[in-house]
């Protein structure tokens, strides 16, 4: 099958180049801008879907906030390592689009669907193994059960999730990120609606959010192939050539998606542990990590939407065959999503004080210590925010040039042997903990969070030095 099929429709200028009455070629902010505005929008209705869940559990109790915090990142640490051929699509789809190879768009769509059948089995048994996977760890009972309430619902579920991703992906690496934004918004209002019914109509309490999550990720899959296979893509893309599952073509994607799920599963499996740490601290160390860390989503996800349209970006300039013009319009996009975020995070931390009550029940006797001190642990969250932003739009550029192995490898070894042994020695006092050969300085929350910015600075530096050396350029996809 050819999949070098021409359309007249892809521009003759590089993605987001403008050229001066000189003849020189300039970045064109605006064209980044107007690509990232829906991918924003798209990220801020994650943002919302985000903490509608955190309002609902919060109103069970804080128990019920601390024990799903326990959990909240290993879930997307599954997520990751099971689900990353789907976070290949983008990579291929932009490279192909760019290249004009529109059938070969479609088929990485495809293949992305069934290596993700193939793992739904994985999903389902990891969803089973909740109780084995939080047993080391020493949580309370009640917060243990709590946990694998929402555990199981939300990992088994969330093959539905990486599948409706794939398809998302197609359309944000051909630049049509609206089409994602209305697949999110009907998820978002699905998942209000779901949550209201299964937590407090049903009684099902912090396992119903984790079930509402799922459906409102079925009607994603559902509505995103719907729209996916409308005769104006279907007759351009070839989808009803591309289906077949094609064993060379799966193994191609999945060696170049699992590094990408690996490299943000690397860096979840840190914040996971973080996360942990807090809860084991105490109830409401947890919670107050938990609700941080949802409000910093404020300036995450839209700054991981403008991160995301560099994705699209470099891999469209690559495909058209120019990794210089890739080069200047990545660094560009670095430079706009890591002030972003670190705007927005010094906004949440001035708003704290009045932003924290909000994700907390007035009648617990814990919610006036967790807005206590959330109020100061959002300060340190601002600096992070920064630096976070530098990392997120780094390693999403380098994904659009298919560079995966040597980013991820850099996030195992900050992540795991310097962020984890660091947030330990800084939260813990002696004889609290797991790892007593660490040193303890017990500092509670705020040394976790002091430990989460040195890592992020330091992981920020190290993959925007990685884009800048132009290694990526001699991968070919």
């Amino acid at each position: 099958m050819d999949t070098r099929t021409d359309s007249n429709a892809v521009a003759t200028l590089l993605p987001a180049q403008r050229i001066d009455a000189a003849g020189r070629a300039h970045v064109d902010v605006r064209a980044i801008i107007a690509l990232a505005l829906p991918l924003v929008a798209n990220s801020a209705v994650q943002m919302v879907l985000n903490l509608t869940d955190v309002w609902f559990i919060g109103h069970i109790s804080t128990a019920a906030l601390a024990g799903v915090g326990a959990v909240q990142w290993l879930v997307l640490v599954v997520i990751m390592i099971l689900g990353g051929i789907g976070m290949a699509v983008q990579t291929v789809v932009a490279q192909a689009y760019g290249g004009r190879r529109l059938a070969r768009a479609s088929q990485a769509v495809w293949i992305a669907l069934w290596g993700i059948l193939c793992v739904t089995p994985l999903f389902v048994l990891a969803g089973l193994g909740g109780h084995v996977m939080l047993a080391p760890f020493g949580f309370d009972a009640h917060i243990e059960t709590l946990a694998t309430d929402f555990w199981f619902p939300r990992v088994a579920g969330a093959c539905f999730g990486t599948a409706a991703w794939a398809v998302m992906g197609f359309f944000n690496g051909i630049g049509r990120p609206r089409v994602t934004v209305l697949i999110t918004c009907v998820v978002a209002l699905a998942n209000v609606l779901f949550n209201y019914l299964f937590i407090f109509n049903f009684g099902w309490g912090v396992a119903g959010s984790g079930w509402a999550t799922t459906v409102a990720q079925v009607i994603a899959l559902a509505l995103g192939m719907t729209l996916m296979l409308r005769p104006e893509y279907s007759r351009r893309y070839q989808f009803h050539l591309t289906w077949r599952p094609n064993a060379q073509r799966l193994w191609q994607q999945f060696r170049l998606g699992f590094p990408m799920g690996l490299l943000y599963a690397a860096d979840l499996i840190g914040l996971a542990i973080f996360q942990m740490i807090q809860v084991r601290l105490s109830t409401d160390e947890g919670a107050t990590t938990q609700v941080v860390m949802m409000l910093t989503s404020v300036a995450y996800m839209p700054g991981f939407g403008i991160a995301l349209a560099g994705t699209t970006l470099v891999g469209q300039a690559i495909g058209a065959g120019d990794r210089e013009w890739a080069m200047r319009v990545g660094t560009r996009v670095t430079w706009l999503a890591a002030p972003y975020m670190g705007g927005a995070g010094l906004l949440l931390a001035l708003a704290g004080p009045w932003l924290m009550p909000l994700f907390t029940n007035p009648h617990d006797a814990d919610s006036a210590a967790v807005v206590a001190l959330g109020s100061k642990v959002l300060w340190l969250a601002a600096i992070y925010q920064f630096f976070d932003g530098m990392h997120l739009a780094s390693g999403l550029c380098l994904r659009g040039a298919g560079d995966a192995f040597v980013p991820a490898a850099l996030v195992i070894v900050l992540s795991w042997f310097v962020f984890i042994p660091l947030a330990h020695a800084l939260t813990f006092a002696p004889g609290q903990g797991w790892f007593h050969f660490l040193p303890q300085a017990g500092m509670g929350s705020v040394g976790g969070w002091l430990a989460l910015d040195i890592y992020v600075f330091l992981l920020g530096v190290t993959l925007f030095l990685r884009w800048r050396s132009g290694a990526w350029k001699r991968i070919r996809i």
